[in-house]
């Protein structure tokens, strides 16, 4: 294990289960390492020390416009697309990798959901992201969509540029915009999918 593999996966403590996270991870607590009470895994962090942010980022805080997918090297399950040309849909975007347990568990509410409300309006996007070099991999990638029935749109952001537009940190980390494309709610993490439902269909009008 490297010296930076334990600020990868720490535990967030929300302050209720089931509450829509729409704070920004300033406002969260971190715990450094497992909690001995809780057999759960941790939530996955990004290690700001091994790669340098960018000076400027674009907004992803609620109410802002939803920035743009940036420096996609391989689409999955889909043409290119730009975030710009899906306004007048409700957008669903999570970022996830396919190693990382709290994305798995998530997966099967995304397409779950991807399934119920794409006729309705419902765009889901899931970037991957990577968090180790094999996840770089596009037939790891495949293999992943296979073994978890993915067949919504899946930018591969492997130079971390859509990661970084959203200033994120986290895996999963869900956002919901409406048709205009403003964002309207984000969560972090697994949990809140009976909360992450209610909004989809409330954007969804």
């Amino acid at each position: 294990m490297n010296k930076f593999s334990w600020q990868r996966r720490r535990l967030i403590l929300y302050l209720g289960l089931g509450i829509a996270s729409t704070v920004t991870s300033k406002a969260l607590g971190m715990s450094s390492g497992w909690d001995k009470y809780d057999s759960s895994p941790p939530l996955a962090k990004f290690s700001s020390t091994e790669m340098k942010k960018p000076e400027i980022f674009a907004s992803a805080s609620i109410g802002s416009h939803m920035p743009e997918l940036t420096g996609i090297t391989t689409w999955l399950n889909s043409p290119p697309l730009t975030i710009a040309e899906l306004k007048g849909n409700v957008i669903l975007l999570q970022f996830w990798t396919f190693e990382c347990i709290n994305c798995q568990r998530t997966l099967p509410y995304i397409v779950e959901w991807h399934k119920k409300y794409a006729a309705k309006g419902l765009k889901v996007i899931g970037v991957h992201t990577p968090e180790f070099t094999q996840e770089k991999d596009t037939e790891n990638i495949k293999q992943a969509l296979k073994k978890h029935q993915i067949n919504y749109p899946v930018p591969v952001d492997n130079q971390y540029k859509t990661w970084q537009a959203y200033n994120n940190e986290y895996w999963p980390h869900l956002f919901l915009a409406d048709r205009q494309g403003i964002l309207r709610y984000d969560h972090i993490g697994e949990g809140a999918y009976d909360t992450t439902e209610e909004m989809i269909v409330k954007l969804l009008g």
